[in-house]
This record gives structure tokens, C-alpha cells and sequence, in this order.
């Protein structure tokens, strides 16, 4: 804060600096520099006016050659001092020894004059107080005097006054120490403030000249008295039409400014937008009280700054900060800006509105397919098509992916706002036309009312959601509004994720064992392991109920890893010739060291590679990553069979089909329980067996329940049965049983 009521070109401060400061404050300025010539000069005539007065008291006293001839020595003395020459330290003790000297006699020389003693201590102390600036002159004003006037009384009747001389020149010894401490620290204080007054002239011209801002103060009215060129130019005035006037007034009557200024408190950083000839301008102002050491307030003393060109660029980021770069709509930051505002307006007004989430579907492969720089293209074209479907309507935005927003203004029409959903879902579905070809992809929506569904962003935004992933369970390309019960099948499944992740360390998770028989002689060859989750609170939990959460939460890893390493170590206890099969992930494939780990579980069982069999989809190789191929190659290469299951069903193909992955090929249930009441399927399960032999395939058929079941597969040329007819799945004990081991 500033205290002092000096402008800025004669500003002062107490601030002390160290003894380096001082020296060098001192060689720059001379005026501030111990001087002992005026000491002395002061002390010379302080000898004339004492010879004068001398002579007045000696007047009616005897007079003598010798004292007469003191008092021209004195007056020669006195008179030879008033030369103009350089004065040192040394040559002021050397005047100083010669006119206490001379002052040392006079006692002597006057004899027993009247008041001599008291004439002789006075000139002691008045010649060694005048004198205190410099110490030794200082000391011999005060010794030789001394000594002369001892000598003078120790000749008269007076001597028990010899006794009190040492106390009275202690006393003025100590007396002009204390004064010259406090004149040195005097002369301190001038140095210091001398040299700062000097550093921060430099510091606000150097200020001004660099451009970096202008200073201004004002007096106790609130008046402009100082104003920088810099801020003159700026408002295209000059400093006579500034001084005297207001700063609040000058600077476009800012409210702030003039609230800031009124209550007399420090401020800073106050932005202030000031109009100019060239338009409004930005300026950032900081101001201080000046105040006196009696705390009246004299003005304010500040610095401003034009932060215009900043504060563009703020704005400017600030945009940036908003909008999603690739499509130019509002990002999710802003969006969550956008729903939290049109949410309380709803609440305020009642009148609803309606927040959509928008899922692409197919949008993945387009990546994989074509490259992110066309599916960069797609994304654009589809904030395009969005944004000119909804039209005034509502705002869309881009959450990130290919995951869009919506608000939709009024919302009391739910049968406009599905409408629209229609509209915009067969938009995107109009094809994407590209060089490389065609593309086509989808739309789910899903979409919550404010405030009926709720009156928190955070809440009506997870309803969205949950409406949304409604929608792309249902089959895609279609809206879901949000209804409670959404929510209640979440919460379960959010609860059934919670007890999953403990499941495995609680023991809630075991493996029951299906029969593989060979289908010529019905000799049990192995059994496949089906991972079973027995609740203790809901009972047994179907494995389609948390197989997918586990693959979502990637708890199937470890979950996984498991099956495996137990399905090894219960197959080592069955006969040397029996395989156990195992169902894998596609979210297990992309781990790339999972044959590591297989590998691990079979040394750690001592089971042969020959006696394990991983089960997987034909899901896992549909698409460009290689990485599933990878990871099943290896697995092959370790010994270990690989089947593809589920053949027959969904997007089966001959590209599937890989000799150098698979060995085995599975005929799903469905077909087996199919080829029962209908002939076409015949064909079908025929032309899957040649297929199979043709690539020197295992043929196993699942879903086996029936003798005529077992003997239409058989008599098709299949390898190997599962099913029911065979026996139910069953724990390890069971196996054991079946094998004759137990």
C-alpha cells in the first residue's frame, strides 16, 4: 500500500537496504556523504564568538601580554580555519587539536580569573558536541581541555573540583557517542531513502518507456494529478483535458472503479472497458491509498495495463474451449453448460424440455474399415445432418466418439419429440457416399423430460443414458424414452456386478462338467466345463445374466484365467485319453498374453497341450484386427486344440474357416433340434459336415437330447455328440464317476 502523499517523480521509501546498498548509494550521491569540513566550520566559529566572550568576562579582570597573545592566536586560528579547501576527516581532528589546545592553556595563562572553570567546561561540551560528527576531533575537545583545566585547579585552593572533571568528561564522552550513533544513523536513513527514491524513479520511468503499462494518481477529491503519455494516447486526449478531472469519469464511469475508489481499499486486476477513439478498450487497473503517517487520506496511487489484445484471446480460447474441433458443435463441457441452464429454466418456468443422447451404430467398423480420416469425414457429415434436421428446434453437440447430444426446447410434445427422433434417425441412415465406397450406418436415441424425469443434470443425463442403452439393446435404429423401469433393471445389474466381482474370492463360482461321447461308440472322449455362479442370496444366476457384465467389466479376464486353470487341474484326474474343452471370451483374444497363461495352467496340472480344447465364436474374427487370429495361432502352436463353435448360426462364412487355427468344427443345438421337423435343414447340417472334412475337421454336434437326435447326427458323418441324452452337466466328483475312477 502507499503511504506517502508524494506524487510519483519525487516518491520516497523507508525501506532499509543493506550495508552494500548504502556504500553504493553513498558513491552515487555526494550530497549524502559524511562531511567533516562543516562540522568543523561550524566549530571555528563557535571559537570566534568564544574569544569574544572571553574577552567581555576578562574585561574588568587583569590583563596580561600572554592572554592577549592567546587571544590572537585564537583569533589567527579561527580565521586561518575559514580557508576554502578540501576538508577531510583528518584534517578537521588536526583544526580541532589546535583550538582545544589553545583552550587547554588558557586556564594557566588566566590564573585564578573569575568563572574560568565554568568558561572552560562550557567551551569542552560546546566544542565536543559541535564536533560529535567526527569522533576523535570530538575526544580532544573534551581531553585537552580537560587536562589543562585539571592542571590550572590542581594549583589553586579548588582542587576537590578535580574530583568531579573525570565524571563530567565521562559523561560528555559518552554523550557525543550517543549523538554521533544517532547522527550516523540519521545520515542512514537519508542514504537509504536518497537511493530508493533514485531506484524507483528508474523502476516507473523504465515502466513507462517499455510500454509495459502507465501509472496515475489522483488526490483526496478523487481528481486525476498524474497521468502517463501512455494512457493520453490511448483515449486520444491530452493531459491537460485528464488532470482535474475524475478517474472514474475519464475511464467511461465504470461502477466498479467508482466503488473500489469510494471505499478507499486497496484493488487489482479490476477489468475495465473503456471507450476510445478506436473503439472500446480493455484495461486492467491496480490502485493503492495514499496515506499520510497521520492516516488522512490524500488520493490513490496506481498502475494500469490495456489487457484488450488478452482478453480477445481469453475469449478466443474460451471459445475453443467450447467446441468440438472436428464438427464445430458445442463439446461436452459446453453442452453440459447448455442442459444444466435449459433444466433450471424448466424447473422455473414448468414448461419441459427434452434431452437425447445419440449412439451411431456400425460406426466402429467404419474406422477399421476405411480409415479415421473418412471416418473423420462420416462424423462431420452426420453433425451436419443432425444440425439441419433439428434446425431451431433444439442444439446438438458432439459428447465425443461417435456419441452425439440434443436439447430439444419444448418438450410438451412427446409425440413431436419422437417425431424428431424419426426424422434424424432416417437421416443418418441415408447412405454416405466416399471413393472408396458406400457407407452405411445407424441411429439409436435415448431420451429423458425435464423436470418430470428429474431435476438434476447429473440425474436426467444417466436417465438419457440408460434410455439410450434400452435402445441399442432393442435392436438399434430406434428411440427409447426414459421409464422407471430402466432404471430399476440398471440398479439390479449394477448390484449383480457388485456381488460378481466377489464371487470368485467367496467360492460362489464352480465348473460343471457336459460329456463329449464319441459318436460311433458312445465312449465318454472328454467333457466341456460351463462356468455355473450359485448366489447365495438369489440362487443359481444363468450364465447368459452375468457372462455378459463379466465380459463388460473385463471381470472375465480373471474370471477366465480361472475356469481355465481349475478345468486343467480336474482333467488331470480323469483318464490319459479325455479332453476337457473350455469356452473363451472374444474379450480373452485380445489379451495377448493369454497363451502365456495357458501354457502356465497346463505345467502348473501336468496335463498334455493334446488334452485341452478352447471353444471359440466365429464374433472374434469378424473384422480387421488381427490380434484374435494372433493370439489363437499361438495357442494352436502350443499343442492345444482350437474349435470354432456355434457353426451354422449368425454370420457363419468359409472365411471363418482357417486349418491353421481350428481342428475342430461344433454344429450349433439349434440346427440339431431344427433338423427334427424340418428336411431344408438336412441340407443344410450336410453341407456343413462336407465343408468339415473337406478341412479335415473334428465334427462335433451340440444339443443332443434325443436317441433319433443322436442317430440323424451320427448317420451325418459327425465325430463326436453333446447333450443331454448323454448325461446333465455335473461337478468334478460326477466325472470321476462316469470315468470309473471313483
Amino acid at each position: 500500500m502507499f503511504h506517502s502523499p508524494i506524487p510519483f517523480e519525487s516518491a520516497r521509501t523507508a525501506a532499509v537496504l543493506r550495508p552494500a546498498d548504502r556504500v553504493r548509494a553513498a558513491a552515487v550521491d555526494p550530497d549524502l556523504r559524511v562531511r567533516a569540513d562543516g562540522v568543523v566550520r561550524i566549530a571555528r566559529w563557535h571559537g570566534l564568538l568564544s574569544v569574544a566572550g572571553l574577552l567581555a568576562v576578562l574585561a574588568a579582570g587583569p590583563r596580561t601580554p600572554l592572554l592577549f597573545g592567546w587571544g590572537a592566536a585564537l583569533l589567527v586560528a579561527a580565521l586561518a580555519g575559514l580557508r576554502r579547501t578540501r576538508r577531510t576527516d583528518r584534517r578537521a581532528i588536526v583544526e580541532a587539536g589546535c583550538h582545544a589546545g589553545l583552550w587547554a592553556v588558557l586556564p594557566t595563562l588566566a590564573g585564578p580569573a573569575v568563572g574560568m572553570p565554568a568558561i572552560v567546561t562550557a567551551i569542552m561540551m560546546a566544542g565536543a558536541v559541535l564536533c560529535a560528527a567526527v569522533p576523535a576531533a570530538a575526544l580532544l575537545w573534551i581531553l585537552l581541555p580537560g587536562i589543562g583545566l585539571a592542571a590550572a585547579l590542581a594549583a589553586t585552593p579548588v582542587q576537590p573540583a578535580l574530583l568531579v572533571l573525570p565524571v563530567y568528561a565521562t559523561l560528555l564522552l559518552v554523550g557525543c557517542r550517543t549523538l554521533q550513533r544517532r547522527v550516523a544513523a540519521w545520515r542512514s536513513v537519508a542514504i537509504v531513502e536518497r537511493a530508493a527514491h533514485e531506484s524507483i524513479a528508474l523502476l516507473l520511468k523504465e515502466y513507462e518507456d517499455q510500454g509495459v503499462g502507465w501509472l496515475w494518481q489522483t488526490d483526496a477529491a478523487d481528481r486525476l494529478v498524474y497521468v502517463s503519455p501512455r494512457i493520453c494516447v490511448l483515449l486520444g486526449r491530452s493531459t491537460s483535458q485528464l488532470i482535474g478531472h475524475s478517474i472514474v469519469a475519464v475511464l467511461g464511469g465504470d461502477a466498479r472503479l467508482d466503488h473500489a475508489i469510494a471505499i478507499r481499499q486497496p484493488f487489482g486486476d479490476l477489468a475495465v472497458e473503456v471507450p476510445t477513439p478506436g473503439g472500446a478498450r480493455w484495461v486492467s487497473l491496480a490502485g493503492s491509498p495514499v496515506v499520510d503517517p497521520a492516516g488522512h487520506h490524500h488520493g490513490f496511487r496506481g498502475v494500469g495495463t490495456d489487457i484488450t489484445e488478452i482478453r480477445h484471446s481469453q475469449d478466443r480460447l474460451t471459445q475453443l474451449a467450447s467446441i468440438d474441433m472436428l464438427t464445430g458443435l458445442p463439446n461436452r463441457q459446453r453442452l453440459r453448460e447448455i442442459f444444466g441452464d435449459a433444466i433450471a429454466d424448466s424447473r422455473r418456468t414448468g414448461h419441459p424440455c427434452a434431452i437425447l443422447f445419440l449412439d451411431l451404430d456400425g460406426f466402429k467398423p467404419v474406422n477399421d474399415t476405411f480409415g479415421h480420416s473418412i471416418g473423420d469425414a462420416v462424423l462431420r457429415i452426420v453433425a451436419r445432418r443432425l444440425d439441419a434436421e433439428v434446425g431451431t428446434a433444439g442444439l446438438v453437440g458432439r459428447v465425443g466418439g461417435d456419441e452425439f447430444a440434443l436439447l430439444i426446447h419444448d418438450g410438451r410434445e412427446p409425440e413431436q419429440v419422437a417425431a424428431l427422433a424419426g426424422r434424424l434417425i432416417a437421416a443418418i441412415a441415408e447412405p454416405f457416399l466416399f471413393d472408396k465406397g458406400e457407407i452405411r450406418i445407424g441411429l439409436s436415441i435415448g431420451c429423458a423430460f425435464a423436470p418430470s424425469d428429474g431435476v438434476s443434470i447429473d440425474d436426467l443425463l444417466l436417465k438419457a443414458d440408460l434410455a439410450l442403452y434400452d435402445a441399442k439393446s432393442q435392436g438399434r435404429g430406434t428411440l427409447r424414452l426414459f421409464h422407471p423401469r430402466m432404471q430399476q433393471v440398471a440398479e439390479a445389474r449394477a448390484e449383480l456386478e457388485r456381488d460378481l466381482r466377489l464371487a470368485l474370492d467367496r467360492d460362489q463360482l464352480r465348473i460343471a462338467y457336459q460329456p463329449i461321447v464319441a459318436a460311433a461308440s458312445g465312449a465318454v472322449l472328454g467333457f466341456e466345463a460351463l462356468l455355473r455362479w450359485d448366489h447365495p442370496e438369489r440362487g443359481p444366476i444363468a450364465p447368459a445374466d452375468f457372462i455378459p457384465i463379466a465380459e463388460e467389466t473385463r471381470l472375465i479376464d480373471r474370471i477366465g484365467a480361472w475356469v481355465i486353470a481349475q478345468a486343467c487341474r480336474d482333467a488331470a484326474c480323469w483318464p490319459d485319453q479325455m479332453v476337457v474343452t473350455v469356452n473363451l471370451s472374444p474379450r480373452q483374444l485380445l489379451d495377448p498374453m493369454l497363451p502365456h497363461a495357458v501354457g502356465e495352467a497346463l505345467a502348473a496340472a501336468r496335463l498334455q497341450p493334446n488334452r485341452l480344447e478352447l471353444e471359440v465364436t466365429e464374433a472374434v474374427l469378424i473384422g480387421d484386427s488381427a490380434a484374435p487370429r494372433d493370439v489363437l495361432r499361438r495357442l494352436r502352436a502350443l499343442g492345444i486344440g482350437i474349435a470354432l463353435d456355434d457353426f451354422g448360426t449368425g454370420r457363419s462364412s468359409l472365411a471363418s474357416l482357417d486349418n491353421r487355427i481350428f481342428d475342430t468344427l461344433k454344429i450349433d443345438g439349434s440346427l440339431v433340434r431344427d433338423a427334427a421337423v424340418r428336411s431344408e435343414t438336412h441340407a443344410i447340417i450336410g453341407a456343413i459336415v462336407g465343408l468339415a472334412n473337406g478341412f479335415h475337421f473334428q465334427i462335433t454336434a451340440e444339443g443332443i437330447e434325443t436317441q433319433d437326435d443322436l442317430v440323424r447326427m451320427r448317420d451325418f458323418g459327425c465325430h463326436r455328440l453333446q447333450g443331454w441324452l448323454f448325461g446333465q452337466p455335473m461337478g468334478h466328483d460326477g466325472t470321476l464317476a462316469l470315468t470309473g475312477i471313483a
